[in-house]
């Protein structure tokens, strides 16, 4: 998908629940009951893909009643959908806050002039926020740390991020000789 910057993804569908036509959504906004303050949630073209008439916590996501007959097969076919909301519903970020999506294809530079890789995504299991590169060479995933010390320069007109992490951090092949691991 081309990545749209009118809609911000702010959470996905998790499949059925029940028999009953409810679905479980993941939220991915920093107060989770806040993915259902925007308006109907939106699919990645922008058509009606949500429209919650109610929603209650559960575990790790919310049960979802929505406006329509959908039936849990149809819940379930639609398992992993990204939702979204227009950009200009949502508050403007604070400073040194950003939204997920302005980070996806960020090039990532190393404060000494390294090439680090783009920002693949962003995950969070449950401590801080870790980005997921792609090194330069195209095939090699890895994650940083999306903390200030780690990554102390956000340039996000520039399109870049300047990070000065650990070598520990950095695949083997790209860690200064100086510093690689002898194992």
């Amino acid at each position: 998908m081309a990545k749209n910057k009118d809609f911000i993804c702010v959470g996905a569908l998790a499949g059925a629940h029940g028999v009953k036509g409810e679905v479980r959504v993941r939220s991915f906004t920093l107060v989770p009951e806040d993915c259902f303050a925007y308006g109907p949630l939106l699919d990645e073209k922008g058509k009606v893909a949500l429209e919650p008439e109610t929603a209650r916590p559960a575990k790790n996501h919310f049960v979802v009643e929505a406006a329509g007959n959908r039936t849990r097969e149809d819940w379930e076919a639609l398992k992993g959908t990204k939702l979204y909301v227009p950009r200009d519903v949502l508050p403007e970020p604070e400073e040194d806050e950003f939204y997920y999506d302005d980070l996806l294809g960020l090039r990532v530079t190393h404060m000494d002039g390294r090439p680090l890789g783009k920002v693949k995504s962003v995950q969070n299991f449950g401590a801080d926020d870790l980005l997921e590169l792609v090194a330069p060479d195209g095939r090699t995933a890895y994650f940083l740390p999306f903390t200030k010390a780690v990554v102390p320069v956000v340039r996000l007109a520039e399109k870049e991020l300047l990070a000065e992490p650990d070598e520990q951090y950095l695949p083997e092949s790209m860690q200064r000789p100086d510093t690689a691991s002898d194992d």
